[in-house]
């Protein structure tokens, strides 16, 4: 998935770079960072889709990733 791509679908989750960095605890400046890339890393882009898909659905992907957040 390019950049461009990979923005929207965070857009239509209604998030920002950093809020998605601290969902993953990862850190926002890495995410930014993906713009410089071909394509952002699969794992990354497949998160953000299913997080888009989610809230096309209507459904709170927050409850699903506290879930996991409590599960570690």
């Amino acid at each position: 998935m390019q950049y461009e791509e990979f923005r929207r679908q965070l857009g239509k989750a209604g998030l920002t770079n950093r809020a998605f960095a601290e969902l993953l605890d990862l850190n926002p400046i890495s995410i930014s960072n993906l713009k410089s890339k071909v394509e952002v890393p699969y794992q990354l882009a497949l998160i953000a889709s299913f997080i888009a898909d989610y809230k096309d659905r209507g459904y709170d992907f927050m409850e699903v990733i506290n879930k996991c957040k409590l599960d570690r």
